[in-house]
């Protein structure tokens, strides 16, 4: 089993779904975590389960806000080894109806936040040999119904991963991307699609096989960031039961 003994890292998200589920898992094997959210109250729900975690609430749409969470994860546990950008925002619209507000907001909370992060952690990471772990969508890598938002923002995770792993080519720090498919979190359960949304095209997102456990995508990022790992830089995977196989 991949083991994260003697690591820190920094969670976004943390409060909910896969970001939840990492948090948990990272804890489990042996990591300090240092969680993220807006919600303070569902984040200390989360973090009963995580031994020795510490959470602070962020918005990671503000560069100063997400100074501040590096400065304080680094006073809390000494270090950063490991940084995952889990925090997303995923709405439906179709492009027609898409305000600027919309668009701005994908693009703020899936793209700002994950290079705010990573351009604040990078001091820390760099003098650990550590790494970052950016979760995109498979709407990163094809197209996705109602969503030019997300899969903009999220095509451009991807661009940014490989963009900073070559930058980095020459130093310790790792950079990796995963691509989850459809999970059962609340951004899946509870979409507000657009009035007379074609829903054959919606479920779409989902793999032949179903929906994943937002487990099975913390596993993948759990390895990622371990030294099991060691030798992938610049990577993309696709965690999605299949949808892509075919």
């Amino acid at each position: 089993m991949t083991t994260l003994e003697g690591k820190v890292a920094l969670i976004t998200g943390a409060s909910a779904g896969l970001g939840a589920a990492t948090a948990t898992l990272f804890a489990q094997r042996g990591a300090s975590v240092f969680g993220v959210a807006r919600d303070a109250d569902r984040m200390s729900e989360v973090f009963a389960d995580v031994p020795g975690g510490r959470y602070s609430s962020v918005d990671v749409t503000s560069s100063a806000a997400c100074r501040q969470a590096v400065e304080e994860c680094v006073e809390t546990f000494g270090r950063l080894d490991v940084l995952v950008n889990v925090a997303g925002f995923h709405q439906m619209r179709h492009t027609t109806t898409m305000t600027d507000e919309d668009w701005e907001r994908d693009l703020a909370v899936n793209l700002h936040g994950p290079f705010y992060l990573s351009r604040a952690a990078l001091p820390h990471l760099l003098s650990t040999g550590g790494n970052i772990v950016n979760v995109s969508s498979i709407a990163g890598v094809e197209g996705e119904v109602y969503s030019t938002g997300y899969c903009a923002a999220k095509h451009g995770l991807i661009g940014l991963t490989r963009a900073m792993a070559i930058e980095f080519t020459k130093e310790k720090l790792r950079v990796n991307a995963v691509c989850p498919g459809g999970m059962p979190t609340a951004q899946t359960t509870e979409f507000a699609a657009p009035d007379n949304a074609d829903w054959d095209l919606i479920m779409r997102i989902a793999s032949p096989r179903g929906f994943m456990e937002t487990v099975d995508v913390a596993k993948t990022i759990a390895f990622l960031a371990s030294d099991d790992a060691a030798a992938i830089h610049g990577a993309v995977y696709r965690v999605d039961n299949g949808k892509g196989a075919g």
